[in-house]
């Protein structure tokens, strides 16, 4: 199925809380400050047991009590406000119970303002700790505000952000209007989401190594995907954004391509057909799963280019041996992210599944293509060119207007090709056609703000991966991502030890996953927005490709069925039911599923990013190619995963003409998958090299001419002090003489020593003004 960024890999509150002793810390708080708070006429019940107005009296009480000065009062009183996001547990038998009244307290409280009283009491503590650090007093207990803030922060965010079928009309409204305030410059005039990326670069650059990154990632993860929107969101904006600039409609949509694919299975390595063919001539035969789905097989239809011989190649010992092609697939049920479902059952063996002939994506042509066609069949048969003109048929032959008829047929014209010739246009002809009306959307109100530090943000991010990654190494002068999962007393025992190395692992990937994320959405979100707001030349510039080749250089098998978390410790299910007492044989078992699919989830959206960073870059391509990606990626083919296996295929397509004949020769099963999975280009011979394409290209001059393009874009569109060459100029001499000139203060202190020194001390040679320069 289709992974979406509306899904998450597990429960909003598994992010937040999973040690029991934390939870009844938050309880104990919260009694303490309900005998001091709750309105006296409530005073013995329970918070389920009162009315709205008496719900509304004690949150009002609680937030009079948030704005004491002593700072650990203040943390107590957020203590409290935190176990009412969380659904009152203590007073709940069951999970639903739990998830029901932490929905009725969040919007509870963000209807009685705390979200903007939380953000005040954020921006104290970020001042605080900025003192504190330059004092040199930091400690382990200085991110325990933050903690305590950031987690409501999100559980408000997260909440608000899901639509339920349930939802009151008030609650609609309430999302809508949070969903305004995140994404309009409405704290100290910039969004929300930019002084969490101020908190991200103050981390990384050591001026606050007490933040709780893991909880401002989140949270910055979460506030974007609200405000500008998740992949159904994107869609829907790109076919409105078609019809605005008169563009055909989309071909496809592209959500429901990915979720009808299967995945296929993984082509085995060299060293594994030489295993199999030394076991067949021994006569021993491998051991074949009971579910075996053809590698090919995604419509039914028999690979072409396969032969009875390579019938075993389709045996894979390392997926057989791990589990992965059981009697069910777990990759091929309908669900990936979310938590999976039971498993369907087995299908008779004579069902077949009836999948639709034919290639799953429409083919697409670009203008430049059809130009290009046209310039060589011209040169051909006619011996001469007619520049652009792509209609003047004259002279060719009857199968070459068959050709450009088809191509014509599937040509498509993107919004990035018109906002390029609209910012060409501008470009030449500024006092023509005047100033430029930009929608103030959510992405526009969020480039404009990231704009002056983009490159900072981007480097911050991917420093905080490449610290999460499993393959990264522990150094000394790296930043500590682990300040707020150690505790302050290491392990002594065993499953001390083991439950302290799972929280580590769990927290890595879920800065990856976060990271990721946040970072497939930007590229997305500004694309769309308009394609010069470019994130990936920052990223290119900030090794981005190398990192994430790195990350994929590693046992992917062993990362995508990672079980680093402890099911009975996940909240709300911790505080609901008895706690079993924990071993190590437990832990070692983890949780029921095959697959970790929070890792999985991050990998395909790692991938897709690179994708991003390499569509229509051949400069870029060229670096994939240098970097030896292509085995590399060929190994992440063994995650049975359709998603996951696209856009592995994207990536060696576009490389594939510099890999040369050897290769293409060595990986036809491979190709194959290519042809059948991949859109097609009709004009494009990205397996045989015959492309123009296909010869060197200097990285150096295409990334300078984009970037002098990006920086055009920027300065005509955001930097409103000089506006170019074309500011009027004040050429009276009165006028200018008589504008009112701000003087510093200490100015009129000094003026009679400045007069003295550079005017009545200095010779004036008034001859010299008389003569010709």
């Amino acid at each position: 199925m289709f992974v979406s960024l509306h899904d998450t890999t597990e429960s909003i509150y598994t992010h937040m809380i999973t040690v029991t002793p934390l939870l009844h810390l938050v309880l104990k708080c919260d009694q303490e400050e309900a005998e001091r708070c709750v309105v006296s006429a409530a005073r013995g019940r329970r918070w389920i047991e009162l009315a709205v107005d008496e719900q509304r009296a004690y949150v009002m009480r609680l937030l009079d009590s948030l704005e004491v000065t002593d700072r650990d009062k203040r943390l107590k009183v957020a203590r409290a406000i935190l176990y009412l996001a969380q659904g009152v547990f203590d007073e709940c038998d069951t999970e639903v119970d739990v998830l029901h009244w932490s929905r009725h307290n969040v919007f509870l409280l963000y209807d009685m303002g705390i979200f903007t009283a939380l953000l005040e009491l954020l921006s104290m503590e970020i001042e605080i700790g900025h003192q504190l650090n330059a004092l040199k007093e930091l400690c382990v207990c200085s991110s325990r505000p933050f903690r305590v803030l950031l987690s409501i922060m999100y559980l408000m965010v997260e909440t608000i952000r899901v639509q339920t079928e349930d939802d009151r009309p008030e609650w609609t409204a309430a999302r809508e209007a949070f969903k305004n305030e995140l994404g309009s410059p409405l704290y100290n005039g910039e969004p929300f989401a930019l002084l969490l990326f101020t908190m991200v670069t103050k981390f990384c650059s050591m001026n606050a190594p007490h933040f709780p990154m893991k909880k401002v990632l989140l949270l910055l993860w979460k506030t974007i995907l609200f405000t500008l929107g998740g992949f159904e969101e994107l869609q829907e904006m790109k076919v409105r954004g078609r019809e605005r600039l008169n563009l055909p409609p989309l071909p496809e949509d592209s959500i429901k391509v990915v979720r009808a694919m299967r995945a296929a299975s993984p082509p085995a390595s060299a060293m594994e057909l030489i295993e199999q063919q030394q076991q067949q001539k021994r006569g021993r035969r491998s051991r074949r799963p009971l579910v075996k789905q053809d590698s090919l097989d995604t419509y039914n239809e028999r690979d072409p280019f396969k032969n009875d011989d390579a019938r075993d190649e389709e045996e894979d010992p390392e997926d057989t041996d791990s589990g992965i092609e059981g009697e069910v697939d777990p990759l091929d049920r309908d669900v990936i992210i979310q938590p999976p479902p039971p498993p369907p059952p087995l299908r008779p063996p004579t069902e077949r599944v009836n999948f639709p002939k034919g290639l799953p994506w429409a083919p697409k042509v670009r203008e430049k293509d059809i130009e290009h066609f046209l310039e060589t069949s011209r040169n051909k048969f006619i011996g001469f060119t007619l520049g652009n003109d792509t209609e003047t048929l004259v002279g060719l032959p009857r199968p070459i207007h068959e050709s450009v008829k088809t191509l014509k047929q599937h040509k498509y014209v993107s919004i990035a090709e018109v906002q390029i010739k609209r910012e060409e246009e501008l470009q030449q002809c500024p006092l023509t056609l005047g100033e430029e009306e930009v929608e103030e959307t959510p992405a526009e109100m969020l480039y404009l703000g990231m704009l002056p530090n983009l490159s900072q943000y981007v480097i911050a991010l991917l420093k905080l991966l490449l610290a999460a990654a499993p393959t990264s190494k522990a150094k000394t002068d790296s930043i500590n991502i682990l300040a707020d999962v150690l505790p302050e007393e290491m392990p002594i025992t065993v499953l001390q030890s083991m439950k302290l190395g799972i929280d580590v692992n769990r927290h890595k990937e879920i800065i990856v996953k976060a990271i990721s994320a946040l970072l497939l959405l930007l590229l997305k979100h500004f694309k769309l927005n308009h394609i010069y707001q470019i994130v990936s030349q920052h990223l290119v510039f900030a090794n981005c490709i190398p990192l994430i080749l790195k990350f994929f250089n590693q046992n992917i098998m062993s990362y995508i069925s990672a079980k680093n978390s402890i099911c009975v410790l996940d909240f709300p299910h911790c505080v609901v039911h008895e706690m079993p007492e924990l071993t190590a044989e437990s832990l070692e078992a983890g949780d029921n599923n095959q697959f970790c699919w929070r890792n999985l989830f991050s990998c395909i959206n790692l991938l897709r990013i690179l994708n991003k960073l390499t569509k229509w870059k051949h400069s870029r391509t060229m670096m994939l190619v240098v970097f030896k990606s292509a085995p590399i990626l060929k190994r992440a083919l063994k995650v049975k995963q359709a998603m996951m296996q696209l856009y592995v295929l994207k990536l060696l397509k576009i490389q594939t003409k510099y890999l040369g004949r050897q290769w293409r020769k060595s990986n036809m099963k491979t190709m194959s998958a290519i042809y059948q999975k991949v859109r097609h280009r009709l004009n494009d011979d990205w397996a045989y090299g015959n492309d123009i394409d296909a010869r060197p290209w200097d990285f150096q001059a295409e990334e300078c001419a984009l970037r002098e393009s990006i920086e055009k874009f920027n300065s005509r569109r955001y930097d409103k002090n000089k506006n170019g060459d074309f500011t009027p100029v004040d050429n009276c001499l009165q006028s200018v003489l008589g504008q009112r000139v701000e003087l510093p203060e200490d100015f009129h202190y000094s003026y009679e020593m400045w007069l003295e020194r550079e005017v009545f001390s200095q010779p004036i040679q008034w001859e010299g003004l008389l003569q010709n320069p």
